[in-house]
C-alpha cells in the first residue's frame, strides 16, 4: 500500500466525521453522507496539507462530477506528488 492509500482512510474519516468509512476507488461523493459542496472543499484543503500539494480550481470542481471517484482522486494525488 503506498503512502497516499495508507494515508486516505484517515483523512475522510476526520473530514467526514465517520470512523467507520471505508474507502474504495469507486466510492463517490454520492456514496458519502455529508459529502457536500464544504466538506468537498475541507476534504482538498486537508489533503493538500497532508501531501504539501495544491489543487487547481479547476480540478477541485471536477473531483464532484458524476464520473470521478476515491480512484480517480488517488491518481490525481500521485501526479501532483510527481510533479513535486
Amino acid at each position: 500500500m503506498d503512502d497516499v492509500r495508507s494515508a486516505l482512510p484517515g483523512i475522510f474519516r476526520q473530514v467526514f466525521d465517520d470512523p467507520d468509512l471505508v474507502l474504495t476507488d469507486q466510492l463517490t461523493a454520492a456514496d458519502v453522507v455529508g459529502w457536500d459542496s464544504m466538506s468537498h472543499i475541507d476534504l482538498l484543503i486537508a489533503v493538500e496539507r497532508h501531501f504539501g500539494i495544491r489543487f487547481a480550481t479547476a480540478e477541485m470542481s471536477r473531483l464532484k462530477d458524476p464520473d470521478q471517484n476515491v480512484g480517480t482522486f488517488v491518481d490525481l494525488i500521485h501526479q501532483k506528488l510527481q510533479a513535486k
